[in-house]
C-alpha cells in the first residue's frame, strides 16, 4: 500500500509581517563554529575525521508555543476545563492525536461571518463526509493566502461558541483552521466588543474549552489538497511540560 502525505505545516521563519508578539527568529550557525566547539572539548585537529569542517547548528529565538502551526491544550483557555484540571499540552493523549479527518469547506464564508452549526451541517451532506468521536476536523477557510502578509492575523471568519461545542459534543477531541485564529480576528473581537459593550464578544469559540474540553490546532496550510474525507490527520506536538500550547508538524495521510 503507498500513501501520499500532504503537509498543514506553515513553514518557521522569521516574517516582518507578522505581529510583533509573535515574530519568529532563528540564528544559523555555521559549520566552524561546531568544529571550535569540538576543539573546546578537548579533540585535537590531527584527530578530526577526514573531510569534517564542523557541525551546523540553529538557535530559535522569540518563538512563542502559538507563533507558528501549533495546537493549543485546555489549559491555554484556562485552568480548569469541565470543572477539573485543565491539560498541558504534555498531557494531552497522543490517542487524540492521530484519526480521521474531515474538511469542512468554508470559503466562502465572508470576513468576521462566524462559521455556524448549520453551517457545517450544510458542508457534511453537501460532501457526504460524517464526524465520529475522535475524528479531526479541519476547517478550511482559504485564508492562509494571508500567511506572510500584514493581513494574515487581521483576516477570516472564525469559528462560533456554538459550533465549536457542536463538534464537542459529536466527540471531536481536536479540530483546527487556516487561518490565524480560532475565533473571528482578535482585534476585531475587540472592536466588536467595545461597540456592543458585550463581554461575551470576547474569544467566545476559546472560551468553550472552559467548559468542555477539547484542543485546536491553529495556522494550517494546504487544506485545499485534501478531500472531504478518506484520510488520516497526524498532530503531534513537541512536548514541552506545563505549556499551553506547542508547535506541531501537521500532515494528512492519504492511502489506497
Amino acid at each position: 500500500m503507498s500513501h501520499t502525505i500532504i503537509d498543514l505545516s506553515k513553514p518557521i521563519q522569521y516574517s516582518k509581517n507578522d505581529p510583533w508578539f509573535m515574530r519568529v527568529k532563528i540564528k544559523h550557525k555555521k559549520h566552524g563554529l561546531g568544529r571550535l566547539l569540538i576543539r573546546g572539548l578537548g579533540l585535537p585537529l590531527r584527530l578530526f575525521p577526514k573531510n569534517f569542517i564542523g557541525w551546523a547548528d540553529d538557535t530559535i529565538k522569540n518563538m512563542g508555543v502559538h507563533s507558528t502551526t501549533h495546537l493549543d491544550a485546555p489549559w491555554h483557555y484556562g485552568p480548569e476545563s469541565g470543572g477539573k484540571p485543565a491539560k498541558t499540552i504534555d498531557e494531552v493523549p497522543l490517542q487524540w492525536c492521530f484519526a480521521d479527518g474531515v474538511v469542512i469547506d468554508m470559503t466562502h464564508k465572508k470576513e468576521l461571518d462566524p462559521i455556524t452549526v448549520a453551517d457545517i451541517q450544510a458542508d457534511l451532506e453537501k460532501s457526504g463526509a460524517s464526524i465520529k468521536a475522535g475524528t479531526i476536523v479541519l476547517i478550511r477557510t482559504g485564508r492562509d493566502k494571508y500567511m506572510g502578509t500584514k493581513d494574515y492575523w487581521l483576516k477570516g471568519t472564525g469559528m462560533s461558541a456554538a459550533a465549536t461545542e457542536w463538534l464537542i459534543d459529536q466527540g471531536v477531541k481536536v479540530m483546527g483552521i487556516d487561518q490565524w485564529g480560532w475565533d473571528t480576528p482578535l482585534k476585531k473581537q475587540i472592536e466588536k466588543s467595545k461597540q456592543n459593550n458585550d463581554r461575551d464578544v470576547f474569544w467566545a469559540a476559546h472560551r468553550v474549552g472552559i467548559k468542555k474540553e477539547y484542543c485546536h490546532i491553529e495556522q494550517m496550510v494546504n487544506l485545499g489538497a485534501l478531500p472531504a474525507y478518506g484520510f488520516k490527520v497526524s498532530v503531534l506536538p513537541l512536548k514541552i511540560i506545563g505549556a499551553s500550547g506547542a508547535p506541531a508538524r501537521v500532515v494528512a495521510i492519504l492511502g489506497d
